[in-house]
């Protein structure tokens, strides 16, 4: 089936009067992100050196999330007249980087690398679903809504590469499940908080880590609902070789749900 481009997202719908402030923040830093996706697929490709079957699927992804960094910057131009993405972007690059020189996994092995992958992907499905649910300008919730259907896919690419994986290194739940909370926890390291500060901060103030991932997260995660945390969680666990339904996914749901929900009101209350 043919990819969807820039073309037939339907511009000529955007209403300026929609735009949330807030949303429009986030967008900004999340194209950044996602347009920096061929660093990753260069990363992938050094791990998996000698899997031409996964090298080929690592670039074909790269392409639609380099691609979902151009249409979230376009959205955000819109939005914003004064937003420089290129600017932003040279300044996230300058600030932020990954290995792509790295010839083996951080997670200690491929399986644990497509465990993380995983994770990312399921991180990216339920946000822009949370985000397209939030939206009240059409662009944008099209946007969303092309973007999680992509990301769900990515999840289910990397996941059958990761069943491969499992079998030929013969990896364990338990180190499944120890990659899946380490790259849990990096949700607030400094990709995040330094692609939110390369797009909306005042570049002549010095980068803070704790800051800027302060100021992310009491955005990104108002926008979180139960059943957005509930699908997550269920895909998580998946990844990590668990029963994605039943107590656990009740329990575990209700934890992040609350966790959230505090996260965001003491950062409200700390004028975040």
């Amino acid at each position: 089936m043919k990819h969807w481009t820039l073309d037939d997202i339907p511009w000529d719908r955007f209403d300026p009067s929609l735009v949330d402030p807030e949303l429009l923040r986030i967008v900004k830093a999340a194209s950044l992100v996602e347009y920096n996706g061929g660093d990753y697929a260069a990363y992938l490709c050094n791990v998996f050196d000698d899997d031409d079957s996964f090298q080929g699927a690592a670039r074909s992804w790269a392409a639609e999330e380099v691609q979902h960094g151009a249409v979230l910057a376009r959205w955000a131009a819109l939005a914003d007249p004064s937003f420089d993405f290129d600017k932003s972007f040279a300044r996230f690059k300058e600030g932020f980087s990954i290995p792509v020189s790295a010839t083996h996994s951080i997670r200690g092995s491929r399986a644990g690398e497509l465990v993380a992958r995983c994770i990312v992907e399921t991180g990216t499905s339920s946000y822009y679903t949370a985000l397209m649910e939030a939206a009240k300008e059409p662009v944008l919730r099209e946007i969303c809504r092309n973007i999680a259907a992509d990301e769900l896919r990515h999840y289910k690419l990397f996941y059958s590469h990761l069943r491969r994986y499992v079998e030929a290194e013969k990896i364990g739940r338990l180190r499944r499940v120890l990659v899946a909370l380490s790259r849990i926890t990096e949700s607030e390291d400094d990709e995040l908080a330094y692609a939110y500060y390369s797009a909306n901060g005042d570049a002549s103030i010095a980068y803070d880590r704790r800051h800027w991932a302060n100021h992310y997260a009491r955005r990104a995660y108002g926008f979180y609902q139960r059943h957005h945390i509930e699908r997550a969680i269920a895909m998580v666990l998946k990844a990590a070789g668990l029963s994605p339904q039943g107590w656990l996914n009740r329990r575990l749901t209700s934890l992040a749900a609350w966790f959230m929900g505090w996260r965001v009101q003491r950062l409200v209350r700390a004028g975040f």
